[in-house]
């Protein structure tokens, strides 16, 4: 996009039917993600896995891969032609998870699963780059937000597919089917333009070396971009802890499997698109009429629904603060992606914007995914073993606290936004 486009705050002609296919391809990428949390009461008793054991899957083996790869991934994005990147990305990852659905024990299901992380990760960096070339900085926070439906919708939607498909074909056949739908996704990606300028021959474009160097330049000048991205990585403390949600419903709970998928399944669906649209419309007003950033909205959301999401651990299930509290965990994760995306975007220098939102992606899962995830199983096993009654409601209660740094980082980072951004002009 040029500037004279970017200046009259006008998107591309084409911007908005690219948003819509990038959006659904998120949502698939999230089902794919969440199918094994979602899951999580058929396939822990299915294939004898241990609390830890179950960590490990949804937590360090996927992510470690995921967010490592992510970097070179967004690296990449800066480099090549963007829709086949994601085009082979999809096309990866669905045969993948088509293998994790054959899987007869722990190591079966671990290397699809890590492996299924590779592909993933190239998704996310490079789709915000190619938004970011078609639409103006004054609406970058509404497509960033309507992008980051893929998050609750793809969340919601495993979990209603684990509600009512299955009980009926089994958890196996559900990843199979996916990993199929996945391939015609991979094909309509093929069929989009790569709108940036392609370079002279011979002229291979900036070198790792130094999209690595643009990357601590833009960390070492911008102190809300990293204030932004510590409240992003304390807040998926608790989002990696509620991984185990779903255990903890029906082994302290006392729900029926199938019952709470689906429940939940709607609330993450409906809270979620409440979210990201109050993230991205709100953001973006914020912004425009504010002297603090994006951020700032954040640690105002954050206070007011902390109550809500402690409470609900702790009430009984038949307290009306039992579900608001699961809406309100939702809705908070869902209006976080739109404003600290967009944030990061308008932070990060133009020619390496996929490099640092991939550095983001790998801190929000490596250190806080990592932790919250692999440390709550490792946790629940440890109390569980000591006698500890309900395990799952204190480590996630614990988690649910760890993640109120979140507080104060967004608060930083949305009073120096406007110096940083102006200081990066």
């Amino acid at each position: 996009m040029n500037d004279e486009t970017h200046s009259a705050g006008r998107a591309q002609g084409n911007a908005y039917g690219l948003l819509l296919l990038l959006t659904l391809i998120n949502v698939m990428n999230f089902v794919d993600r969440q199918l094994l949390p979602s899951f999580a009461n058929f396939i822990k008793p299915d294939l004898g896995l241990t609390d830890t054991q179950y960590g490990l899957l949804t937590g360090l083996f996927f992510l470690i891969f995921y967010a490592v790869a992510g970097l070179f991934m967004g690296m990449l994005a800066d480099l090549t032609h963007r829709p086949r990147l994601i085009a082979g990305a999809i096309a990866l990852w669905s045969l993948l998870t088509a293998a994790s659905g054959l899987a007869k024990g722990f190591v079966s299901l671990a290397i699809p699963r890590a492996l299924i992380g590779v592909g993933e990760s190239a998704l996310t960096p490079t789709a915000m780059s190619l938004l970011a070339d078609r639409f103006p900085a004054a609406r970058l926070g509404v497509a960033a937000g309507i992008y980051y439906l893929g998050v609750p919708i793809g969340a919601g939607v495993s979990l209603l597919v684990a509600g009512y498909l299955g009980p009926v074909i089994g958890w196996r056949n559900c990843f199979i089917a996916l990993g199929l739908l996945g391939l015609v996704f991979a094909g309509l990606m093929l069929t989009v333009r790569e709108t940036r300028p392609k370079r002279a021959t011979g002229d291979r474009g900036p070198s790792v070396a130094t999209q690595v160097k643009e990357l601590t330049k833009a960390l070492a000048r911008s102190p809300s971009l990293g204030a932004t991205m510590l409240g992003g990585v304390a807040l998926h403390l608790s989002v990696g802890a509620a991984s185990f949600d779903q255990l903890w419903f029906v082994q302290e709970r006392g729900f029926e499997r199938a019952h709470i998928a689906q429940l939940t399944g709607y609330i993450t669906v409906a809270a979620g698109i409440a979210g990201n649209l109050f993230g991205g419309f709100v953001g973006d007003w914020w912004q425009r009429t504010r002297k603090s950033g994006r951020p700032m909205l954040l640690f105002w959301m954050f206070l007011a629904l902390a109550p809500l999401t402690v409470a609900f651990r702790i009430v009984p299930v038949d307290s009306p603060l039992f579900y608001i509290g699961i809406a309100a965990g939702v809705f908070q994760l869902a209006a976080f992606y739109g404003p600290t995306f967009s944030t990061v975007q308008e932070l990060a220098p133009p020619g390496a914007r996929a490099t640092v939102t991939a550095f983001y992606i790998l801190c929000l899962n490596v250190i806080g995914l990592g932790i919250g995830i692999t440390g709550t199983g490792f946790v629940v096993d440890q109390l569980r073993a000591s006698g500890v009654a309900e395990p799952y409601t204190w480590t996630l209660m614990g988690f649910t606290i760890a993640s109120a740094i979140a507080a104060p980082a967004f608060f930083f980072a949305g009073v120096r936004f406007k110096r940083d951004k102006t200081a990066l002009a």
